[in-house]
């Protein structure tokens, strides 16, 4: 019988692998902490679609939902979203001192109308949560807001007919003390806005978060421009990842099949749809990938090139111009959506974190696994914060890093 009953663990991020951890943590009988920077559990996985067809396809995206929900019942875990570490002290047991910011958005009198996302005139400065079942549907980005500039904007204030925007809140701190610390920080998902492809200035580029978002909400891929659904597709590779020049050498190892998965989505959806699929190298996942790989080639155009530049046309379409390495000649292709898969990057506060904690990161700047030389004792890691993973192997991370946290506390 394990000697945990009053042991505590504090887990910092509240993606699949840290809502995964909370929970196996908390069956054990471990009272848990979980900390979460953002308004929103579930992180990037809670965001994605499934990418069911006739069958499923192992992509994950029904394993966050599950690990969030089980997370957010669980007696023994208190949850803090909106919440900023600011220091963590001791060796065991530590002491976390923190902050939190009081939610702008009552998640109790919020019922998801809309209303304050159609009214804020700046975009971005309203996030719409992707777990409606837990917590808020939308949350206020202060950073973003015009109000917390001069209190000169109230309008979506003013719209919201259940009276659930607060304006007016303050940082309330928080101190706890606890015998072991997760740290599931996950990625930052890298920004296309310096790569020549138009991102951020021309609407019908978008990332493949972006297109997962859309996949959600709309039965068939469409046009941020002007909605109509997009005949002519061209998912783009390696777009922060395997470029030196980004700073990120390393591939990132999901996007790949995410997005051959993601077209083949949209092609059953859509009869007719035409997708080409700009790459370096095509990476493998999953025993029954020959198989999959086979039937995506004969449905989709396979162009072995990253593509020089993305230019807008008259017509609203994307020109992609690349170098075919086949005729030796530069091309150019017309397409209506262009999708860049961006490359899973380390948070920006990792630094913070590493000086914190006096554990150093490693060349990529993600946070060294589990048994890795100068790893502090008490302290553990888990998921994408130690590099780039699927949503399985996110899971998978944590339920290992569990074990060891629960062999530490019991000892």
């Amino acid at each position: 019988m394990l000697n945990i009953d009053h042991k505590h663990a504090t887990v910092i991020g509240a993606g699949v692998a840290g809502l995964t951890a909370a929970g196996l943590l908390a069956g054990q009988g471990v009272q848990v902490t979980l900390v979460e920077k953002t308004p929103f559990l579930g992180g990037h996985a809670v965001q994605l679609n499934c990418k069911a067809t006739d069958a499923c396809v192992k992509c994950g995206a029904c394993m966050a939902e599950d690990r969030l929900l089980r997370a957010a019942r669980h007696p023994h875990i208190e949850i803090h979203t909106g919440a900023q570490i600011d220091t963590i002290s001791g060796r065991g047991p530590f002491q976390v001192d923190y902050r939190i910011h009081s939610p702008l958005v009552n998640a109790d009198r919020c019922n998801g109308c809309g209303l304050c996302l159609q009214k804020c005139p700046v975009p971005g400065a309203i996030l719409q949560g992707r777990a409606p079942r837990v917590g808020p549907y939308v949350a206020i980005r202060r950073d973003l807001c015009r109000y917390f500039d001069n209190a000169a904007c109230t309008l979506c204030r003013d719209a919201c007919p259940q009276g659930a925007i607060r304006l007016s809140s303050r940082a309330q701190p928080g101190r706890l003390k606890t015998d072991a610390l997760l740290l599931a920080t996950g990625f930052a998902p890298y920004n296309p806005s310096p790569k020549p492809y138009g991102y951020g200035r021309f609407q019908n580029v978008i990332t493949s978060l972006d297109a997962e978002r859309l996949l959600r909400d709309q039965p068939v891929m469409v046009r941020p421009s002007d909605g109509r659904p997009a005949g002519r597709i061209a998912f783009v590779q390696c777009v922060g990842s395997r470029d030196a020049r980004s700073g990120q050498p390393g591939c990132s190892k999901i996007c790949c099949g995410s997005s051959l998965r993601m077209a083949r989505l949209i092609q059953s959806r859509r009869k007719g749809v035409g997708i080409t699929f700009f790459y370096i190298d095509v990476q493998t996942f999953g025993k029954d990938f020959p198989c999959f790989y086979g039937s995506a080639r004969e449905n989709i155009e396979m162009v072995r090139a990253i593509p020089g530049d993305i230019m807008r046309t008259d017509t609203d379409e994307l020109e992609v111009v690349y170098f075919d390495p086949e005729t030796n000649r530069s091309k150019e292709a017309r397409f209506e959506l262009v999708v860049l898969s961006v490359g899973l990057l380390p948070p920006g506060d990792h630094g913070h974190v590493s000086r914190t904690l006096d554990w150093p990161l490693d060349e990529s700047g993600f946070l060294p696994p589990n048994g890795s030389r100068g790893q502090p004792a008490g302290i553990f890691s888990a998921g994408a914060a130690t590099g780039p993973m699927t949503i399985a192997e996110s899971v998978g991370s944590a339920e290992k890093t569990v074990y060891d946290m629960i062999r530490y506390l019991s000892a």
